[in-house]
């Protein structure tokens, strides 16, 4: 088996650095130029099926990668992004920052004492719902002569690979935040699974938001 693992192209949020966690964001022409590209990219790959978060930014991003195949693609909600709750929409941009919490920066410092606001989800939880999703995908007869692809989120997609290469929530952001359409692929052998690569983008990198800054 191999598992295809994609972050959806840019937002309009995203280039403005506005927390966007469940609120349904469409990509915006950038975005969709980048998973185009990404798409050409990945034409040859032989995706069996598609899973995607129902959020439309990762929904878009995977109809552009499926092209014209006849490839089924199933939204699972296990796969939506790490919810913020009432600071969705604000700032978190070193300009403009606007999340009340002056321990919010947590969430990208020193992740395992990140608190989230009330409403929000902690990245613990993020976890154990993206580990059950990627659980039941490998642990499945039927897919494992299968290339499966998943279009996800930030934090979605480093929580799917976090039950395969950290063992400490404090590095759960080990790598850095994956760009938007930065692919990973994970091969499962024998019920074994290893990362072949982490976040490659297939685009000129000066067209990427840069998340560290």
């Amino acid at each position: 088996m191999l598992i295809y693992m994609i972050r959806h192209g840019e937002t309009d949020w995203n280039t403005k650095r506005l927390l966007q966690g469940a609120t349904d964001i469409p990509l915006n022409q950038n975005g969709i130029e980048l998973a185009e590209i990404t798409a050409e990219a990945l034409k040859h790959v032989p995706f069996d099926i598609i899973y995607t978060s129902p959020l439309k930014r990762a929904v878009e991003t995977a109809e552009i990668i499926r092209r014209d195949r006849p490839i089924p693609i199933c939204s699972d909600e296990r796969l939506k992004e790490i919810s913020f709750g009432p600071y969705e929409g604000l700032c978190c941009a070193k300009e403009g920052y606007s999340i009340p919490d002056p321990e919010f920066v947590n969430f990208f410092t020193d992740p395992e004492h990140y608190t989230p606001p009330k409403g929000g989800e902690s990245i613990a939880q993020l976890a154990v719902r993206t580990t059950d999703f990627l659980t039941e995908l490998i642990e499945n007869p039927e897919n494992q002569e299968k290339t499966i692809l998943i279009s996800g989120h930030g934090a979605c997609v480093k929580g799917l690979l976090s039950s395969l290469t950290i063992s400490d929530l404090k590095d759960f952001w080990k790598g850095g935040v994956h760009k938007n359409c930065g692919v990973s692929i994970v091969e499962v052998r024998n019920g074994e699974a290893r990362v072949l690569q982490e976040n490659v983008i297939y685009y000129d990198e000066r067209r990427s938001t840069d998340f560290l800054k």
